[in-house]
């Protein structure tokens, strides 16, 4: 059953505050009537959502602006615990590509925003590129990516290249020696956006991943959304006691990258 109109708008607007695109405010309720083709009950149902988890602030006669959030940037993980070792990431990323494809929705170069800076530890408005990328496998689309890189690092690699190879080796074709990641993964609904891309119906359930790299200078050096569809996606662990960890991406039946 379809999400409510509503919902869809709540949804949408949540991932764009996410992103960090209201910086200045929020548009108003005409604007967001005439954008999403709705009543203005059906905006102020949307915002009232927004307004009632937190994320923006309504105030009669002033502009609604989002709400910082109490932590900026990605969580470091404390000292003592363990942490995602690369090591042989970079060759299965390779032979995952060998089995996938690339789709290059846009790459673009923008002006950071508050939780991009915060992230990759600049400047709020310093140049980074911003690709988005849908890869498939044989049986169709897998996941939804934004990545945000810093420009001085990105200017080496674009839109032909992002079609051909995984972010991760052209980083370090780029000269970049990766270190480590800080990953997050929890549940999302798939908004109007994701659901075309993904080729699922609005509001259903989707893996939502965050992947902050580093350099062995622990520069950030990438961050990463992605979304993708559990029934083509799986994230395995093993955890031990001495806290190593072995994780396995299983992206379809023959095919997998593994984090050692």
């Amino acid at each position: 059953m379809p999400l409510p109109k509503y919902h869809q708008i709540y949804l949408v607007l949540r991932e764009q505050l996410e992103e960090g695109r209201f910086a200045d405010g929020l548009p108003g309720e005409l604007a967001l009537m005439e954008q999403f083709g709705v009543a203005r009950v059906t905006v102020r149902r949307a915002l009232g959502q927004l307004s009632s988890e937190g994320l923006i602030s309504r105030n009669p006669g002033r502009r609604t602006r989002p709400v910082p959030p109490a932590l900026s940037g990605e969580p470091r993980a404390a000292d003592g615990m363990a942490r995602a070792n690369l090591r042989g990431l970079l060759e299965n990323l390779v032979t995952m590509g060998l089995h996938t494809s690339v789709k290059v929705i846009d790459v673009a170069t923008i002006s950071a925003s508050t939780q991009v800076a915060d992230a990759l530890q600049l400047q709020l408005g310093d140049a980074v590129q911003k690709a988005v990328r849908v890869r498939s496998t044989r049986e169709g689309p897998l996941s939804h990516i934004t990545t945000y890189v810093p420009n001085d690092i990105a200017r080496k690699f674009g839109r032909r290249e992002l079609a051909k190879k995984p972010i991760l080796v052209l980083l370090e074709e780029s000269g970049v020696k990766v270190g480590r990641a800080h990953q997050t993964i929890t549940a999302r609904l798939a908004d109007n956006v994701l659901a075309e891309h993904l080729e699922v119906s609005v509001g259903s359930a989707l893996l939502a991943v965050r992947r902050l790299i580093y350099d062995e200078a622990e520069r950030p050096v990438q961050w990463l959304h992605g979304f993708y569809r559990p029934d083509r996606y799986t994230y395995e662990m093993q955890l031990s006691r001495v806290g190593s960890i072995d994780a396995k991406v299983w992206v379809s039946k023959d095919v997998s990258a593994q984090f050692n």
